[in-house]
This record gives structure tokens, C-alpha cells and sequence, in this order.
């Protein structure tokens, strides 16, 4: 009886092991389906499906990685290839890991990260023509490359000439500015002095009179003085004062005459026209 109770537990055991495992490879299927359609989105679901039933599943690790690297998430793509080759049972599971990590490193151009991977996949596999030519184009690219301290120093000297330069130009901005307000300060004291001189000179013409004036005014010649206080008489063709006024008013009785004609005819009014229709 004892004996029959643990056969039975053995053969549910198994039963249920390999429908577990049926399970894990059906969702891995399903997402290699959906791989080929492009759908990355149900690949991946599809996939992690299957890691939460055997997380260390080194099939469903790769291929979720190779969805990544398609989907271009290329830092999920290094976690999951890495986690697969820590996993993986063979080395010809090693070595494809190994080498898709160094495509993803060759991707983010982290020439040295993807030398060290595909030197890590010729260890498990030497013979791999395919691991043998990137290991080899990463290398020769990380050796074309320029040290990244060179680079930083190359970098910082730039910025500091164009820094340099920069204040160069402003100092000379500053100095032409300076030299155009007092080149303006200049002209204007110059102006304000020319109007203070001419100012003066007026005023000095003005209040001062000429000897000559100095002179007449204080000693007049009477002679002038009964000159002006009698009459001149008209000069020969000139007309005198009362001519000239007979004749204005003259003038003045032709223009009245003239108008009050005009008026007469305005007072009668003028014939208006006939109005045009549009």
C-alpha cells in the first residue's frame, strides 16, 4: 500500500512537469510567431510569460533579447543577453549570447565593451567566422578612436578659445563704445564753448557802443536838430503828401462805385442749371 501511494505522487509529479514545460515552450512559440510579424510588443508579452514561469529559461531570455535589439531598446536588449550567457547550459548558448551582446555594444558605439564580448564569444566557440569578423572591425574602430581624455582636452581648449575670443570681442565693443561717448562728450564741449565766445561777442558788440556813436550822442549838431523839425519840401517829380492823399481817396470813390455795381448783380441772382440724373 505504502509502496503504491509513492509511485502514484511520482507519476502526478511528472505529469505536472511537463505541462509546465509545455506551457514555457508554448509561450516561447508564440512569441517567436509574433517575431516574425514584426509585432514586438506581443513577442515580448509573450515571452516574459514565460520567464515568470522559469525565469532562468535561457531560450526565453535570448529571444526577449533579440526583441529588444530589434525594437532598438538596446539597453534592455545588454541586460537580458547578459543574464542568458550567466544561465546557459552550453557553450554554443554561451557563445550566441556573448555575441549578441557585442552587437548591441557596436550599436551604442562602446567599441571596447563590444571587443571584450566577442572575445568572450571566440572563447566558447573559436571557429565562429561571423564572431571572428565584428570582433575584428571592433577592434580596429576602437583603435581609430580618440582617447577620451584627448577628446575632453580637445574639447575643454575649444571652449576656452571660443570663451577667450568672445571676451576679446566684447572688450573691443566696450573700448570702441568709450572712445564714441568721449569723441561725442568732446564735440559737444567744443560746441558749447564756440556758443559761450559768440555769446560773449554779441553781447559785448551789443552793450558797447562805436566811438563814433559815442560821439554824435554826446556832442549833436543843432543844425540836425532844426533839420528835422522842419519840413522838406517835395524834390523835383516826387508828389507831396497832400497830392498823394487826393489821390487815395480818389482811388477809394472809383473801387466803391465798382463794388456796389457788383453787388446789384449778385442781389439779382444767377439761373441755376438743370439737375443731371445718374
Amino acid at each position: 500500500m505504502h509502496k503504491g501511494s509513492i509511485i502514484i505522487s511520482v507519476l502526478i509529479f511528472s505529469t505536472l512537469a511537463w505541462a509546465q514545460d509545455s506551457k514555457i515552450d508554448n509561450r516561447i512559440y508564440d512569441g517567436n510567431k509574433a517575431v516574425e510579424k514584426e509585432n514586438y510588443v506581443a513577442a515580448e508579452k509573450s515571452y516574459r510569460e514565460a520567464l515568470s514561469l522559469a525565469p532562468e529559461k535561457t531560450a526565453a531570455l535570448f529571444n526577449l533579447g533579440n526583441t529588444h535589439f530589434q525594437d532598438e531598446k538596446y539597453d534592455e536588449a545588454s541586460q537580458r543577453f547578459f543574464q542568458a550567457q550567466k544561465v546557459a547550459s552550453s557553450k554554443d548558448e554561451k557563445h550566441r549570447a556573448f555575441h549578441n551582446l557585442g552587437n548591441v555594444f557596436m550599436k551604442e558605439k562602446q567599441y571596447q565593451k563590444a571587443v571584450e564580448a566577442y572575445k568572450n564569444a571566440l572563447r566558447n566557440n573559436p571557429n565562429d567566422e561571423e564572431t571572428r569578423y565584428n570582433y575584428a572591425l571592433a577592434k580596429e574602430l576602437l583603435d581609430n578612436e580618440e582617447p577620451p581624455q584627448e577628446q575632453e582636452q580637445d574639447d575643454n581648449k575649444d571652449k576656452k578659445d571660443q570663451q577667450d575670443q568672445q571676451d576679446q570681442n566684447e572688450d573691443q565693443k566696450d573700448q570702441e563704445g568709450d572712445q564714441d561717448q568721449k569723441d561725442n562728450k568732446d564735440q559737444e564741449q567744443k560746441g558749447d564753448e564756440g556758443d559761450q565766445e559768440k555769446d560773449e561777442g554779441e553781447s559785448k558788440e551789443g552793450d558797447e557802443p562805436k566811438d563814433e556813436e559815442k560821439d554824435q550822442n554826446q556832442n549833436p549838431n543843432p543844425n540836425d536838430q532844426q533839420q528835422k523839425d522842419q519840413p522838406q519840401a517835395p524834390r523835383q517829380g516826387q508828389l507831396s503828401p497832400q497830392q498823394i492823399q487826393s489821390l487815395l481817396e480818389a482811388m477809394n470813390n472809383q473801387e466803391k462805385s465798382v463794388q456796389d455795381k457788383v453787388n446789384a448783380k449778385q442781389i439779382q441772382g444767377v439761373k441755376t442749371r438743370g439737375k443731371k440724373d445718374w
